[in-house]
């Protein structure tokens, strides 16, 4: 499941247009990008270490001497000296220890941790957008499902008014099935709110300012995957934060590496060459060529305690990295198995729902014949009225937690950035 597109999983064609719309516009992908260009351009510099480095540097000085001064009063006469050179420099230093292949590495799984944070916002994204979708046609269902409450509510009301009128029933009655009007005209309200709250948010995933978003329905959707398990190993290839967490991890364990390495002589080779003349008409004349080469080998001795520190810090990282891979993968594993349950047995909560609203259906309108005929209370029309109503908001809820626990269950297993 975990390896399939999202576009095998997610079939409504409303819904994908929306996943694609955010994939291409949110501002969390788009950031994410910008973190494996950085990685590059480190890891590009990281590939250059061993090169060896060299400047130019073209100059050009002026000299005069004090007259006030020793050499002055000895000259007699102020001169002036004009100096030209162009000089070249390389400098090269030998990986004795590795420190720089270490480094190579570190950055290497630095680069393949940013690629799998993208690829884990982008399974984060199309999970967002899929259950608050649902989540949407959710809040559609149990409108409809208010709207006709209401006006079986105010049919009833004008019943309770005529049975009044007759004798029957009591202004209690009345103000309790009037009451009830009120009740349900409040929570459309309510929940016109949170949808239009929802709605905001998807606009938001999808970076675009607020609006409408356009939909489906509940009963139109279809989640049925085959949920058969693997191997729980699985995990490894498919989820991007746990192969984030590992790279973070081999990150940690090169830089070690490298902090080690510091305890170690380090051997670099430096060399100068240029021309130099006071007389710029010389300047390229083989008397104004000049040399030099130096090697050295330097091993740190005292440095107020910097390389050991720096080493120690290391090692606490890696065993930090360690523990953040270790709780990664039974993360991991534990919402798997969290969303495998709800997903499996879904169905059957949903049937048994059902079968509730059924009987409350026949209980709300046994009821209200009896109270027509003087043979049951008010009370008890009023009571299965609201377990009817109840009954059929819980079914919509079930179905949309049927459909929050399939996109769990994918994002779990790693599906969303394919």
């Amino acid at each position: 499941l975990g390896s399939l597109p999202w576009k095998e999983i997610f079939t409504d064609a409303t819904l994908q247009g929306h996943i694609a719309k955010a994939l291409e516009n949110n501002i969390d992908i788009r950031v994410a990008l910008q973190n494996i260009e950085s990685a590059d351009a480190y890891l590009k510099q990281a590939k250059a270490a061993y090169q060896p480095t060299l400047t130019i540097t073209p100059g050009y000085s002026f000299q005069t001497q004090s007259l006030n001064t020793q050499f002055g009063q000895l000259i007699g006469e102020r001169r002036y000296i004009n100096q030209f050179d162009i000089t070249g420099a390389i400098g090269f230093e030998a990986d004795l220890w590795g420190r720089m292949k270490a480094q190579e590495k570190a950055q290497v799984a630095t680069y393949l941790g940013t690629v799998a944070a993208h690829q884990q916002v982008k399974s984060g994204l199309v999970a967002a957008i899929a259950t608050a979708y649902y989540q949407l046609l959710t809040f559609d269902e149990q409108k409809r499902i208010i709207e006709e409450t209401i006006s079986v509510r105010k049919k009833n009301l004008e019943t309770t008014k005529a049975l009044k009128e007759a004798g029957t029933l009591t202004e209690v009655a009345v103000q309790q099935s009037e009451a009830l009007v009120f009740n349900a005209q409040a929570s459309l309200i309510s929940l016109d709110n949170q949808m239009t709250q929802l709605e905001n948010t998807i606009s938001l995933l999808k970076g675009e300012p607020s609006a409408s978003v356009e939909r489906t329905n509940l009963n139109a959707q279809n989640f049925n995957v085959e949920t058969n398990l693997g191997y729980s190993s699985s995990l490894l290839a498919n989820r991007p934060d746990v192969r984030k967490a590992e790279f973070d991890l081999m990150n940690a364990f090169e830089l070690t590496n490298v902090a080690k390495a510091q305890f170690y002589p380090s051997l670099r080779l430096t060399g100068s060459t240029g021309l130099q003349t006071v007389d710029i008409d010389r300047l390229f004349s083989g008397h104004s060529l000049f040399a030099s080469v130096v090697a050295g080998l330097a091993q740190p001795v005292l440095n107020r305690r910097q390389i050991k520190t720096n080493y120690e810090v290391s090692l606490a990282n890696k065993e930090k990295a360690y523990l953040t891979f270790r709780k990664t993968v039974l993360t991991a594993g534990k919402e798997v198995s969290d969303a495998l349950k709800i997903f499996q047995t879904q169905n059957q909560f949903i049937d048994f729902k059902e079968k509730e609203l059924n009987a409350y259906t026949k209980a709300a309108s046994y009821s209200q014949d009896l109270m027509n005929y003087g043979m049951a209370s008010f009370l008890e029309v009023l009571n299965a009225d609201v377990n009817k109503l109840n009954a059929e908001l819980n079914i919509a809820n079930a179905k949309y937690t049927k459909l929050q626990s399939g996109v769990e269950l994918y994002r779990a297993l790693g599906g969303g950035w394919q």
